[in-house]
């Protein structure tokens, strides 16, 4: 099969050429760039797929993108599992959208808001000088409702008992933060940042520097590196090649 891109050996497939696939095997050894829906888990994805290969066959991603949120993931077939760590360290840009004003336990729209406070009125300046705040390299605490292990439990599991547990801050690099638009409540923005950033938390904190809350609404991840979600493939086409193949 043609690759598109390369990466240390590892072949790495848009949509194009996806949909040039022969059989399941062909995948195997690949990265393929894929489009995830709003509403699915990274794993999801993975145990869609995992159907139309053997038992045996490892899939992995590079990066979890949370439920809410869509974008570019790119998956490893077979032996490029193991070269994970050379796209996790790619940096990775967003699109996203916070509304300020209000606050949610989850710092998402996931759960329902518990804070409302009026914003005034904050000018695009101050919103703007409050997001690059937050650049370079800062500290962030992962949030409650998170995938992360404390004690052998998810972090999620014990927020929706209502528990909180004491974080290490992780350190992470904000390339840039840039405000597109603001309408309204709502902020338009990009981020440009090191792997392991939480882009709620983000918004949360600017939120915090505005004293008015923020939340985030809208999450789109548009690139890893030098690969582009315009160019990935979605769950519908990919299924339908696997399925014909």
């Amino acid at each position: 099969m043609e690759q598109t891109h390369q990466e240390k050996s590892v072949p790495v497939w848009d949509a194009s050429v996806c949909a040039r696939a022969r059989s399941a095997e062909d995948f195997l050894g690949a990265a393929l760039l894929v489009d995830k829906p709003g509403g699915w888990t990274s794993y999801d994805v993975i145990r869609r797929l995992k159907r139309y290969f053997p038992r045996a066959t490892k899939i992995g991603h590079t990066g979890t993108l949370d439920p809410l949120a869509t974008g570019l993931l790119i998956l490893l077939f077979g032996r490029a599992t193991k070269s994970q760590g050379r796209f996790l360290r790619l940096p990775k840009v967003y699109d996203g959208t916070m509304r300020l004003g209000e606050v949610t336990p989850s710092m998402d729209s996931a759960t329902e808001v518990t804070l409302r406070k009026p914003i005034g009125s904050l000018t695009f300046a101050q919103i703007e000088s409050a997001c690059s705040v937050h650049t370079g390299g800062i500290q962030q605490i992962p949030p409650m409702y998170s995938a992360v292990k404390v004690g052998g439990e998810r972090l999620y599991k014990k927020a929706r008992r209502g528990e909180s547990v004491e974080r290490s801050p992780n350190e992470v690099t904000i390339h840039s933060f840039k405000v597109l638009r603001v309408e309204g409540a709502e902020v338009h923005f990009r981020v440009r940042c090191s792997k392991g950033t939480y882009i709620r938390v983000l918004a949360h904190d600017v939120g915090q520097h505005l004293h008015v809350g923020a939340h985030l609404t809208q999450l789109r991840r548009t690139a890893i590196g030098s690969y582009q979600v315009e160019r990935a493939c979605s769950i519908e086409q990919l299924v339908a090649v696997l399925e014909n193949t």
